[in-house]
C-alpha cells in the first residue's frame, strides 16, 4: 500500500512538472506593450524607420509626407516557427497594409518577397479590394491566393481583431473571432497556389520560412495609416 502511495505521488509529481512546462512553453508574451518599440526594427535595417510612432498606445504607420521620409517594414527581431499571433489593427480611409509572418531578411529584396501575408485594407475605399481573384486581395486573406470567407471586416476607422495560428504548415487566419483562410504549407496545393499567383518566379516565397520552416513577423508599410495595437504571441 504504501509502495503504491509513493508511486502515486511519484506520478502526480510528474504530471504537474509536465502541465508546468507545457504552460510555459504555450506563455503569451506581448510583443509591444503601447509605449515602446522595444524587439522591433525596420527590415532591412538596425534602426526604426521615422514613418513609423506611437499613438494612443498603438504603433503606428503614417502616410508618406516630408516628416515620414525614412520608410520601411517594421520587423519583430525573433524568428517564431510555431505559433499564434493575436493583434487589433485599425485603417485609414482608403489605406493598405499588411501582418506578414515566417519572412526572411535578404538583402536587396523586400520582406513580401518571402513571406506569405495577411492581408490589412479598407475593403470599400482601397482599389486593391476589387483586383485579384475572387476577393482574395480583401482584409484577412491570404494576399493574392485565398479571400477570406466569411469577410467580417469592420471598416475603415474601426478596431479589427487578427489572429494567425501557424502548427507544422498548418495555417489559419481569424478575423474578429471568425476563421476565413485555412491552408498549409509546402505541400502540392501550396505550390500550385504560388504558381498562380503574382509570386510565382520568387522561390523565397514558394519555400516560405527557408529550411529552418521559421522566420520574422512584419508590418507593412504601404504608404498609409494604419494602426496596430494589442500584440501578442505564443509559442505551440
Amino acid at each position: 500500500m504504501k509502495l503504491k502511495l509513493v508511486l502515486g505521488s511519484l506520478l502526480a509529481l510528474l504530471l504537474v512538472g509536465m502541465n508546468v512546462t507545457a504552460q510555459k512553453k504555450g506563455k503569451w508574451v506581448t510583443l509591444f506593450d503601447g509605449k515602446t518599440m522595444k524587439g522591433w526594427k525596420g527590415y532591412n535595417m538596425t534602426n526604426i524607420p521615422n514613418a513609423w510612432t506611437i499613438e494612443d498606445g498603438a504603433l503606428k504607420i503614417n502616410a508618406k509626407s516630408p516628416t515620414t521620409n525614412e520608410r520601411g517594414d517594421l520587423l519583430f527581431d525573433k524568428k517564431f516557427k510555431n505559433f499564434e499571433l493575436q493583434l487589433m489593427y485599425k485603417v485609414d480611409k482608403g489605406a493598405n497594409s499588411g501582418i506578414l509572418y515566417l519572412g526572411q531578411e535578404l538583402p536587396g529584396k523586400k520582406i513580401y518577397q518571402s513571406a506569405p501575408e495577411y492581408q490589412v485594407l479598407d475593403n470599400e475605399n482601397h482599389p486593391d479590394a476589387k483586383a485579384g481573384k475572387n476577393g482574395n486581395r480583401k482584409s484577412a486573406s491570404l494576399y493574392d491566393m485565398i479571400p477570406a470567407t466569411p469577410q467580417v471586416d469592420k471598416g475603415f476607422g474601426q478596431w479589427n481583431e487578427a489572429r494567425i495560428i501557424i502548427k507544422d504548415g498548418h495555417v489559419q487566419h481569424y478575423l474578429n473571432g471568425k476563421k476565413v483562410v485555412e491552408y498549409t504549407l509546402w505541400n502540392e496545393d501550396w505550390k500550385n497556389m504560388v504558381l498562380n499567383s503574382k509570386f510565382k518566379d520568387w522561390a523565397d516565397f514558394m519555400n516560405a520560412g527557408g529550411d529552418s520552416r521559421s522566420g520574422f513577423i512584419a508590418l507593412q508599410d504601404h504608404g498609409n495609416n494604419v494602426w496596430f495595437k494589442n500584440i501578442k504571441l505564443r509559442e505551440l
